[in-house]
């Protein structure tokens, strides 16, 4: 159970740390956004509930085979994921950022289909969060063309 809370407090604990000091700010709030975009509000509940499920999913396969390719996939999808922010909201790349997001998906989706026959929980665990992550890369995409 150590190990589960590690991984808890870990993946949420960086993912906030990153989210806190990559804000959108005045340059995100000044850019023409697509009418989908959700309340601001509802970003740091979503990804805090996704970072939970990453981490319980990454835990899991951690403990199975922690040198393996979900392992791979996993790190993979969570470095990615946590420079997402930095280019988007510090470095200002719409355009970076939604390769990055590109990326990010198809990690997600690699982790899915290694985990798929190994631990259904865990890629159970990473369902929501490539639905998050493809409306994500809309949203972005929808950004990157309205600027």
């Amino acid at each position: 159970m150590l190990q589960l809370l590690l991984f808890v407090v870990g993946v949420v604990g960086i993912g906030w740390l990153i989210g806190a000091t990559n804000l959108p700010g005045d340059w995100y709030a000044g850019l023409a956004k697509p009418a989908f975009v959700p309340p601001n509000w509802a970003f740091p509940v979503a990804w805090t509930l996704l970072y939970i499920m990453i981490a319980i999913a990454g835990w899991r396969t951690f403990r199975r085979e922690p040198g393996g390719k979900a392992m791979l996939a996993w790190a993979a999808q969570l470095a990615l994921n946590f420079i997402w922010s930095p280019v988007m909201f510090t470095m200002h790349q719409i355009g970076a950022a939604l390769v990055i997001l590109i990326g990010l998906f198809v990690a997600i989706v690699t982790y899915i289909g290694l985990e798929a026959s190994r631990d259904r929980l865990a890629a159970a665990l990473f369902v929501a969060y490539a639905a998050w992550v493809a409306f994500a890369g809309v949203l972005n995409a929808a950004i990157w063309r309205l600027n």
